[in-house]
């Protein structure tokens, strides 16, 4: 396909000008087809993957038709959620940039209703939204459709799917007879069609061939993994390879929770994303999360679509979504604008099937990958912490220190003994102590394959050497681990726990009272996850946490313990009310 430079496709200077400075030379096909087709006012339906520059395709044209002397709605954009919409008004104002006089707001639900009225009432030329918010907006008669000359319908399947039927027909209903359609989506479902045959208007379809449905830039591989120990398979994988930022998807926002205070527990910088987040927690999350401040995001398919973030080296499926296009859209999140990536997804029993659903649907083979054992993840952060010094060596950017290697000489102490010293403190410090899964018996035996109710045969078990899929041994090698980590006796119960009495506060500290313990089946990570993302502390704020039959005693730095009861509140864990307080008979 020859496709011409944006300066032939009859868009104003002003876009153009605005497009170079962004730094496009060229368009995408989708933008090359779309932009001289909706230039003419007919309704259009766009079919593109996502990625493909869908954005900039409807934007531009619709940008080109508006009158910025009218101060009054002139574009709506629908969007699916409430990230898409803040991507794509991002967006539009980026386009807009060399247009006086332009103003465009994003309206969706989670944000405070009274704001968006008022920008409403500032007479914005386009609306961006998602389309129960836009609804409620349009009943109230804060959003007037009277000026109404483009509607765009963005990622049309995935709002059918999402069940805004409705509100898209409400919505469509209520603008001008006379108004232009832009449907654009990456799949022509019967949902999509049935929308297009009543809403259209004899549309003009443009449609770009994906002969892959993933990007060639993406390396993708599956570990076979059961659910308990896909942590710990995720931990080593991001411990060997250091990736900047990452993505772990999870299919409900149960396992995105655990999943979240598990590897806080471990000591990555981890956050969460799903439906039952705050507005105002899932904008600040994302802030951190474009920052670097958070490394690994764990979140449901609500961010599969309209995150906005180029640098993500890996995407992990931590469960296989139910639809193969729901694993297009998340490991896209990856290899963006040029870049390489990697997808890993883990699969155990049945999953196998579903994955060979995902790549007929992908035409694309997935490695099975070896899960790394614990050893290997040490060797390799030797590596890493060996090739860091020597260029710090080589670099002569460091102190000498010579006072303390002095002192170390002195007391007999010999320079490689000194070194070795040094190296162990470092490992210790960056890294953490891995755990033995039942997948390292045997790392290079494939799952067998599963009937009935995915439960192994007898004679897999006695090959496996374990009683089918209990965890006796295991749990009570944890609980033992538990007990010496947190320096407590056993399992005593609440007063027998206070006649021995936990380890005194230490100093700057305040003891905190937390009102679930090991009988609710509370954890250790699970508390400090709480108190870490609800009252939005740092690893260093949190000191020992002792965990007793029917409550927990945490200790919390002084200064901000009153904030941590306060935020604290209302907090639930495993859908229980925890009650949270300064501890009286510390």
């Amino acid at each position: 396909m020859d496709i011409p430079p944006f300066s032939e496709l009859g868009l104003p200077d002003a876009l153009v000008s605005a497009v170079a400075a962004l730094g496009y030379e060229k368009p995408s096909p989708i933008q090359a087809l779309s932009i001289p087709h909706a230039l003419t006012g007919r309704d259009l339906i766009g079919l593109s993957q996502t990625g493909s520059g869908k954005t900039a395709a409807f934007t531009l044209p619709v940008l080109a038709k508006l009158d910025v002397a009218i101060n009054a709605p002139q574009a709506l954009i629908l969007c699916p959620t409430r990230e898409l919409a803040v991507q794509v008004c991002e967006e539009v104002h980026r386009l807009a940039a060399h247009l006086d006089n332009f103003r465009a707001v994003p309206v969706y639900g989670g944000a405070p209703i009274d704001r968006q009225i008022r920008s409403l009432r500032n007479g914005p030329q386009m609306v961006v939204g998602t389309p129960g918010r836009l609804l409620d907006h349009l009943r109230r008669k804060t959003f007037k459709t009277d000026h109404i000359q483009t509607v765009v319908l963005d990622e049309a399947d995935r709002m059918l799917d999402m069940g805004f039927r409705e509100e898209m027909e409400d919505l469509l209903g209520s603008m001008p007879e006379e108004h232009q359609t832009l449907f654009f989506s990456a799949t022509m479902n019967q949902g999509v069609s049935r929308l297009i045959q009543r809403f259209g208007n004899d549309p003009e379809t443009v449609s770009i061939e994906q002969k892959s449905k993933t990007v060639d830039s993406i390396e993708q591989s599956y570990f076979e993994v059961r659910n308990r120990s896909k942590v710990e398979v995720m931990s080593r994988i991001l411990d060997m390879e250091s990736p900047r930022l990452a993505i772990a998807f999870c299919n409900t926002k149960r396992v995105v929770d655990e999943t979240t205070e598990a590897l806080i527990a471990r000591g990555y910088n981890a956050d969460r994303l799903h439906g039952d987040i705050t507005q105002q927690m899932r904008e600040r999350t994302l802030k951190r999360f474009r920052e670097g401040t958070v490394e690994v995001l764990v979140a449901t398919d609500v961010a599969a679509r309209g995150l906005d973030v180029d640098d993500i080296d890996v995407v992990f499926n931590l469960d296989l979504p139910q639809d193969p296009e729901d694993y297009v859209h998340r490991i896209g999140r990856t290899g963006r604008a040029g870049r390489s990536g990697k997808a890993y997804t883990f699969v155990f029993g049945r999953d196998i099937h579903r994955l060979q659903m995902v790549e007929r649907y992908t035409k694309h083979i997935i490695r099975r990958e070896r899960i790394p054992s614990v050893e290997q993840v040490e060797g390799k952060r030797s590596d890493l912490l060996f090739e860091a010094l020597k260029d710090r060596l080589e670099s002569g950017k460091f102190d000498q220190q010579q006072e303390y290697v002095d002192r170390l000489l002195e007391q007999g102490h010999t320079p490689t003994d000194i070194a070795g010293a040094l190296f162990t403190l470092l490992r210790e410090a960056q890294g953490r102590e891995g755990e033995t899964i039942q997948e390292d018996r045997h790392p290079d035996r494939p799952t067998p394959r599963r009937t009935g109710d995915d439960a192994p045969r007898r004679g897999e078990r006695r090959e496996r050497g374990d009683r089918g899929d209990r965890r006796e041994f295991r749990d009570r090698d944890d609980r033992r681990g538990d007990r010496r980590e947190r320096g407590d006796r056993g399992d005593r119960g609440d007063r027998g726990g206070r006649d021995f009495g936990p380890r005194p506060v230490e100093e700057g500290m305040t003891r905190l009272f937390v009102s679930v313990g090991k009988a609710a089946g509370a954890k250790p990570g699970e508390i400090a996850g709480m108190i870490y993302n609800e009252a939005n502390l740092s690893r260093d704020d949190v000191g020992r946490i002792s965990l007793f039959p029917r409550h927990t005693l945490v200790d919390v730095r002084a200064d901000v313990a009153s904030n941590v009861v306060k935020a604290l509140k209302h907090a639930k864990m495993k859908g229980r009310p925890v009650r949270v307080d300064f501890d009286r008979q510390g």
